[in-house]
């Protein structure tokens, strides 16, 4: 069965790079807290995942009262992402094969992230991935997380196509609730460093579990 239109996640969906929120809390504690270790509580870390790393670090300075503001707390990490995706970045298994089997067929992509442009630029450059997608899209220039449907229904207007006629693949309980409630299809992918793992197993229409590949899909009728 051939898809008419694919949205895609990166972080944590196509690129394997959700490891960095825990390089966030050691360099802050190490430079803000005396070397002391630093962990947000489940619930605002659950939150942070979902929000621009600007909104993010706000919430940190905000509710931790940790550096002098939030901007100077994304002033650090910005020196760490823009590292990472530019050396560092790897593809989560199966990633490709189902980027190039999707691309063969015809199928309309574009990129649905929270992550700021310039870093998804970077990152898809440094994977090869350019090629896939026709068009990129950031929560950080809308301004809304992915609490809130904007970024794919920006995407939707992009794609052209109506919504049951979309599938879009995340590893974001949130993203999914909140792709549902819109009609899109969902293809949830496992991500260790992601909360709601049952959940989103349970009420995605496609699931990659922890060790399965995204080559997978290739081989389900979507």
């Amino acid at each position: 069965m051939q898809i008419k239109a694919a949205i895609f996640d990166m972080d944590g969906t196509l690129v394997d790079s959700l490891v960095l929120w825990d390089v966030f809390w050691r360099e802050l504690g190490e430079r803000f807290l005396n070397g002391e270790v630093f962990r947000p509580s489940a619930a605002d870390e659950k939150t942070m995942r979902t929000m621009t790393l600007d909104m993010a670090m706000d919430l940190v300075h905000e509710k931790y009262h940790i550096g002098d503001s939030g901007k100077q707390l994304f002033d650090m990490v910005d020196v760490i992402v823009d590292d990472f995706y530019r050396n560092r970045v790897e593809l989560k298994p199966g990633a490709r094969e189902l980027l190039e089997h999707l691309y063969a067929q015809g199928t309309k992509m574009c990129i649905a992230s929270g992550t700021e442009m310039r870093f998804i630029r970077i990152a898809l450059q440094h994977c090869g991935l350019e090629k896939y997608f026709g068009a990129l899209f950031s929560c950080f220039d809308i301004g809304k997380a992915k609490d809130q449907p904007d970024v794919y229904l920006l995407a939707q207007k992009y794609l052209g196509e109506k919504a049951e006629d979309i599938w879009v693949f995340e590893d974001s309980l949130t993203a999914i609730e909140t792709v549902k409630k819109i009609g899109m299809k969902t293809a949830a992918v496992y991500e260790r460093f992601n909360f709601g793992q049952e959940t989103m197993r349970k009420i995605a229409d496609r699931y990659v579990a922890e060790g399965e590949s995204l080559a997978k899909l290739t081989e389900e009728a979507l």
